[in-house]
């Protein structure tokens, strides 16, 4: 039974992904501090804040799709910030393949999950 977000799986694996992010993103060289690294770590952190802000306004079903819209938005800027990663050569392919498919799936979650929320 879901009784707060934090019981969401979506939430769950978009948080974790977020931490990864973070920890990730301190092996960046320091002038990215206020560029790229600010950005990947602001959009990746998006996401889960969206699915509990917007889980606070569940019994308004539109609102909580909208933030969930917010949150697949997030989660795409988040993929390109990957790439620029990857292409800065700031990360190996093999981790960037490894983040690519997580993000990957907590969109197809997000997605889901507005596809099929129904408020009570």
């Amino acid at each position: 039974m879901i009784k707060s977000f934090k019981d969401l799986d979506v939430h769950k694996k978009s948080f974790a992904l977020a931490m990864e992010i973070f920890w990730l993103t301190r092996k960046f060289p320091k002038e990215e501090v206020y560029s790229l690294t600010s950005q990947i770590v602001r959009s990746s952190r998006s996401v889960s804040a969206n699915i509990s802000e917007g889980w606070a306004k569940r019994s308004y079903e539109s609102v909580f799709k909208q933030h969930l819209i917010h949150a697949l938005g997030s989660n795409s800027e988040t993929e390109d910030w990957l790439n620029y990663s990857l292409e800065c050569s700031y990360i190996k392919k093999e981790d960037h393949a490894i983040l690519i498919n997580k993000n990957s799936e907590i969109g197809r979650m997000l997605t889901k999950l507005h596809q099929n929320w129904k408020s009570f």
